[in-house]
């Protein structure tokens, strides 16, 4: 029984730091989609924040500036990408595609540029990362020290979850968000800037997903690679959908994906199952997802949709 409790405790604390960076970049997707611009650059921009956020920590050994950059860069370029897609009206698939692209080879480029021509950061220290809420609190080991003691930003992507379902019913700008991503012609007959709604929504979207990136680094890895990341922008989008758009349902969603990384950790730990058989679960669970459920989410109806101005 104690080993029993023990093993539910470590998959819970697996699936607390796993779960995070998935959810910032989740609801991040949210607002880009309800406002009617697909975002499959959640990959790229999670990456170049991932980047700057170790860069930042390593250099001012300030994680939550660190923290705020990896976002910020995140919104510099959802901005390049709401530029291209809402002011352009370019192919709004296309432009996230590059965006994968673009954000890695200047993550990598800038990487060998400040760090002897490699493409890793330095490891960080431990006081050049997030700190945990109940560190030394509970005792080594045990049940509750596995289950509390995550990091402070694991707690704030929850916290993001609420003020972001706020925003979205709540508010004023959440209404006319969701109705851009629906009706923008009727919309902009109401007075509603569709233009500038949509800018807004991206540069928040890109700039969650830069946080995702960066709690990454600041967290779980410790240290930029080029390969950090790993699709958790494409789970993070599949996430969405099977949350049918809203931050809630993306929040079951990806503690579902963040649950798989936790059995990962699990069935790892017994040498029993292949390495590599183990980490196909969450991109395997992905796909099924997908399946299952895409078909069943009803899409914002202007979603990808180029949207021109009224004359």
């Amino acid at each position: 029984m104690e080993e029993l409790i023990k093993n539910l405790g470590l998959v819970i604390n697996a699936t607390l730091i796993a779960t995070p960076p998935l959810l910032y970049a989740a609801l991040g997707s949210t607002f880009s989609e309800r406002s009617g611009v697909v975002n499959i650059g959640i990959e790229g921009m999670m990456t170049i924040g991932a980047f700057v956020g170790a860069a930042v920590a390593h250099f001012t050994g300030n994680a939550w500036l660190a923290f705020l950059c990896g976002g910020l860069v995140g919104a510099l370029f959802g901005l390049i990408h709401a530029i291209a897609c809402v002011s352009f009206g370019a192919d709004q698939t296309i432009s996230g595609t590059a965006i994968n692209f673009l954000a890695p080879g200047v993550a990598i480029f800038v990487c060998k540029a400040l760090f002897e021509q490699s493409s890793n950061t330095p490891p960080l220290d431990t006081v050049q990362k997030l700190p945990k809420l109940f560190n030394g609190v509970f005792e080594v080991g045990s049940f509750w020290n596995n289950v509390l003691n995550t990091y402070v930003a694991t707690y704030l992507a929850f916290v993001a979850v609420a003020i972001v379902w706020f925003i979205f019913y709540k508010t004023r700008f959440g209404m006319r968000l969701r109705a851009v991503g629906e009706h923008p012609k009727a919309c902009e007959t109401q007075g509603i800037n569709v233009y500038r709604t949509r800018y807004i929504a991206v540069i928040a979207s890109g700039f969650l997903s830069g946080l995702g990136g960066a709690y990454v680094t600041l967290c779980t890895v410790s240290q930029f690679r080029p390969e950090v990341i790993v699709g958790q922008g494409f789970i993070a989008i599949a996430a969405v959908i099977f949350g049918k758009f809203t931050p809630q349902g993306a929040m079951g969603a990806c503690l579902l994906f963040g649950l798989c990384n936790g059995l990962k950790v699990l069935l790892g730990s017994g040498n029993v199952i292949s390495p590599n058989l183990i980490s196909m679960i969450p991109y395997v669970v992905t796909i099924i997802t997908l399946v299952l459920f895409v078909g069943k989410s009803r899409v914002p109806a202007a979603s990808g949709k180029a949207y021109v101005k009224q004359k």
